[in-house]
């Protein structure tokens, strides 16, 4: 049994006075909020606000210089099996981080097989099945070069689903894909939504954001700066900046 079975708290991760120092900068300044489990939780900003630092920081793939990361009631700041929670939040990344040497389904395959200890077979039945999903079963021959970036990215999804995360994060999932791959990555995430599997997504998609969202964080200069429902940040956001900032996307 993993240490991270049982829940408690509020949300299945709190953030408490997050904060992230890089020589003398400053990029994350006391950060806190919660995600509760089953919600789409979409982060925007403009680039530089901190917001994939943070997702970093959750992931573990950063340091935090201070706070509290708690999943599932703990700090996982104080907790040494890395790869065990890693295993519970997973993590796209912009630019897929496939291995190129190995197909669609032994990308798949390799994490179930070493961290979750699955066989051969079981991982292959697993990883089929999360290829289908993400509409890749024609590639899983195919190796990342023989790709294109919207099908990379999503045996990138398909592989973070065959580890059966809690949380899902999302950094900038398309903002490395050419505009017609940008909806067939996005209606993924739109059904993963619809599933109720737990995310978090640093995007750019304003109209994805306000469509497929339960909560949105605006982040500016490593501060949350003002957060809510869809209809509430984009329909009436109490903040200037947050009006200044989504007045560039008024054709959504």
């Amino acid at each position: 049994m993993s240490n991270y079975d049982s829940n408690s708290g509020n949300g299945i991760i709190e953030i408490k006075h997050l904060g992230k120092v890089f020589g003398k900068h400053e990029v994350l300044k006391d950060i806190n909020f919660s995600i509760k489990e089953g919600d789409v939780t979409c982060i925007i900003g403009a680039s530089g606000s901190g917001k994939s630092t943070m997702l970093r920081c959750i992931n573990l793939l950063e340091t935090p210089t201070s706070g509290e990361i708690l999943f599932k009631g703990k700090d996982i700041l104080k907790e040494k099996n890395v790869a065990a929670y890693r295993a519970k939040v997973g993590m796209c990344f912009q630019s897929f981080n496939l291995f190129s040497n190995m197909t669609a389904l032994k990308n798949c395959m390799v994490g179930p097989m070493k961290v979750l200890k699955k066989s051969k077979e079981e991982a292959e039945k697993e990883a089929l099945f999360y290829l289908d999903k993400v509409g890749m079963s024609p590639y899983i021959k195919a190796k990342p070069k023989q790709l294109s970036g919207g099908q990379q990215q999503r045996v990138a999804i398909a592989r973070a689903l065959a580890m059966h995360p809690d949380v899902l994060l999302f950094d900038e999932p398309t903002s490395a894909l050419d505009p017609q791959m940008v909806g067939d990555v996005l209606e993924v995430m739109k059904k993963l939504a619809s599933e109720g599997l737990t995310m978090i997504i640093v995007t750019h998609e304003m109209a994805f954001a306000r469509d497929v969202s339960d909560r949105v964080v605006y982040m500016q200069d490593g501060i949350i700066w003002e957060e809510g429902t869809p209809e509430e940040i984009f329909g009436n956001p109490t903040k200037p900046e947050t009006r200044d900032f989504l007045s560039r996307f008024r054709n959504m």
